[in-house]
């Protein structure tokens, strides 16, 4: 075995009494982990926002973003819930390049994994505190999340984690919503199976100990569409699409029905202006199809200060994506309040109805 262990990693527990959440925040997560849950669980009908860079790779354009998010959320919040997008992680498909801000808490330096898990609750805590936003992360590393559980009210399972099953039994075990996303193939089937799984208690190791879980009835999907053995993007995210997946629900008997659509990735085929027009198609399913009104309970959006994406060097620009192309704030902005006054105009419709 060739590991080559460098440090000891502080335990969950003691790095949060080295860095505790105020009784300020843990009252506003709590009051917004309550808030998202009832749109979950069927008791709200706001509209789920999951916004954000698709890496947050810098704590100071991070945090300029999300205050702007929390200006415009005083504006919307009576019909929208926005949940930043804070994803400390970065999977990579060939293991190569930028892992996010966990590993590298600077992109041009050497991975500190020590100061990245520092900086990575730092930056959560930051906003919650600054903001009164709790924040949505990927869980890509299971055993990683022991050291924001505290802080999350949204957690995202990705598309090449999806079928793994120490990921479906955390889910398990987390009292959040938490999204399955299809996988990469697209295979719907794959997709249900780990919230099946998520939903159902389980029994297994975790960081070293026995540990049993209730099941979590607040897992359900995320389309982010697929690509197919030649390499072709298919997007998930049509009528015909969410009517099967509502009916695959009706089939497992899951309970909870909800769906978030990813409008980027391989919904958009990653050409990131394209969001814009598939959030709107998704309202407009919305619109006209009460049973889809009621699962499809959001999306999320990659978007930050500057549009476009742009590689690691030594100045590259805050606030422009070093991963995935983004939205900018123009746009972002202009969607935000578009979406709001759609939503409007769909409850006036069926009010009329």
């Amino acid at each position: 075995m060739s590991l080559h262990m460098h440090s000891r990693l502080p335990e969950p527990e003691i790095l949060k009494q080295e860095m505790p959440m105020s009784a300020h925040a843990k009252a506003v997560k709590a009051s917004r982990d309550q808030e998202i849950s009832d749109v979950f669980s069927g008791k709200s009908d706001k509209f789920v926002l999951i916004i954000g860079p698709c890496s947050a790779d810098s704590e100071q354009p991070v945090l300029e973003y999300c205050h702007r998010l929390a200006d415009i959320n005083e504006k919307v919040k009576d019909r929208i819930l926005i949940i930043p997008r804070v994803y400390t992680n970065k999977p990579r498909t060939t293991g190569d390049g930028y892992k996010g801000m966990l590993h590298q808490p600077d992109p041009n330096a050497e991975p500190d994994l020590l100061e990245g898990i520092k900086a990575i609750r730092n930056l959560h805590m930051r906003v919650l505190e600054e903001t009164g936003l709790s924040t949505a992360d990927e869980m890509l590393y299971p055993e990683n999340r022991s050291f924001l559980d505290d802080l999350l009210s949204y957690e995202a399972v990705g598309a090449r984690s999806v079928e793994n099953q120490q990921h479906r039994l955390v889910a398990s075990g987390m009292n959040i919503p938490v999204g399955m996303k299809n996988p990469t193939s697209g295979d719907f089937s794959v997709m249900m199976n780990s919230v099946t799984a998520a939903q159902h208690p389980h029994r297994f190791i975790y960081r070293g100990y026995d540990v049993s879980t209730d099941g979590n009835p607040l897992a359900h999907v995320i389309l982010r569409g697929g690509v197919d053995k030649y390499g072709k993007t298919i997007p998930n995210y049509h009528y015909e699409d969410l009517k099967i997946v509502h009916d695959l629900y009706k089939k497992a008997g899951l309970i909870n029905p909800a769906v978030i659509v990813d409008a980027n990735h391989s919904n958009s085929d990653k050409k990131f202006k394209e969001q814009i027009r598939i959030v709107m198609d998704v309202l407009h399913n919305r619109k006209y199809h009460p049973e889809i009104r009621d699962m499809v309970k959001g999306v999320m959006i990659e978007s930050y200060l500057k549009e476009g994406r742009q590689d690691i060097c030594e100045n590259y620009e805050l606030g422009k994506s070093i991963t995935d192309p983004c939205l900018g704030w123009e746009d972002t902005e202009k969607l935000i309040f578009d979406i709001y006054d759609k939503l409007e105009e769909i409850e006036d419709f069926n009010k009329e109805k």
